[in-house]
């Protein structure tokens, strides 16, 4: 299964991170459907009902829009199917935050929209997954790997302090290389009230069996599509039909992992100590690993005028608030416990 991912990036470099390649084979960056992007919230610490933002065809909002043009949505997570007769979406009896490939054509919540084609790519830096153990379960963190010295393109700027215009021509016309999303399938749904109402947009993460070394943590993993060609091809519900966009739909080798805190365990705790990675042997306070380099890497160069800190409030504590709050952006919350102790000991990668 999969019941908890993070998602840190702010809504432009979500845009900038999601490029895509369209039939042509042209990279194009997805604009956020209109009014989402202020239904996204970063988290460290995303369950199912929240918002989390997801990549699909524009043609699902616009008829006249050619079908591999994509755009950016928030979605709230559990598919509410738009036969749902209730005016209350938190009635629904069963889970449906997770979708079993092998159901996907057997249960009419996740078969009607499969076969209309409504088929999303969720992203997010990561997801959670927990291991029994004992009595107890020890969370991991689970991502791609992550290329070796990448840097923010817009460093140098920074450095030659260009003016700020200067620096969003160059983040608008620049590859993104911070850190790589994860990419899974997912599908979604339109339900509107019966009564009458705004229409939610909701989605479902489809899940397969495990690779073999995720096996050692849990049975399931979600989907993950791996590269812009598989993005591309389950998207473009007009060229890939149904049955072939299926055979996406494998277990993956070509991600890594670490253990984090407990601290995850609780969905309302949303700090970067939720993504910190630990010893589980060792009872003490948890140290940075070779892991989490290249996050602290875009981190540290990214524009701190556009990243989002979750549930910030500096209009609370005054004056003395804000300059801590400045303080805080020029580092950013992830990057002041990955600056502290590092370790030589490498991620596991499948």
């Amino acid at each position: 299964m999969c019941g908890r991912t993070a998602c840190t990036l702010a809504p432009e470099e979500l845009s900038r991170a999601s490029r895509y390649r369209d039939r042509g084979g042209e990279r194009r960056r997805p604009r956020w459907k209109d009014g989402d992007c202020d239904k996204y919230r970063p988290s460290y610490n995303k369950s199912p009902q929240s918002f989390s933002p997801v990549l699909l065809s524009n043609k699902h909002f616009n008829k006249d829009a050619p079908v591999d043009e994509c755009v950016l949505a928030a979605m709230r997570w559990g598919l509410v199917p738009a036969w749902f007769r209730e005016n209350d979406p938190s009635k629904m009896q069963y889970s449906t935050s997770n979708c079993r490939s092998e159901s996907l054509l057997e249960k009419k919540s996740y078969k009607d929209p499969f076969l209309k084609g409504q088929r999303c790519v969720i992203l997010a830096d990561g997801f959670y997954e927990w291991r029994r153990q004992e009595k107890e379960k020890q969370p991991f963190f689970i991502y791609f790997p992550q290329s070796q010295g990448g840097q923010v393109p817009i460093q140098q700027s920074i450095k030659e302090e260009k003016s700020s215009q200067s620096l969003e021509s160059n983040e608008e016309s620049s590859d993104w290389t911070g850190w790589r999303l994860l990419t899974i399938a997912g599908l979604f749904d339109c339900w509107t009230p019966p009564g009458g109402g705004e229409a939610l947009y909701t989605y479902t993460v489809i899940t397969v069996d495990a690779s073999p070394d995720i096996q050692s943590i849990h049975d399931r993993m979600p989907a993950v599509l791996d590269g812009e060609d598989e993005v591309r091809r389950w998207l473009d519900f007009g060229e890939v039909k149904s049955l072939e966009a299926m055979k996406l739909l494998q277990p993956k080798s070509c991600l890594t992992f670490h253990p984090v805190s407990p601290l995850v365990n609780n969905s309302r705790n949303n700090s970067p100590e939720c993504l910190q990675p630990v010893d589980p042997t060792v009872k003490k306070t948890p140290q940075p690993s070779a892991s989490s380099k290249m996050m602290m890497s875009w981190l540290k160069t990214a524009s701190p005028t556009k990243r989002k800190n979750p549930d910030e409030d500096p209009e609370a504590k005054g004056p003395e608030g804000k300059l801590e709050l400045e303080a805080k952006k020029r580092s950013g919350p992830l990057q002041q416990w990955l600056l502290g102790t590092g370790s030589s000991k490498k991620p596991k990668t499948l």
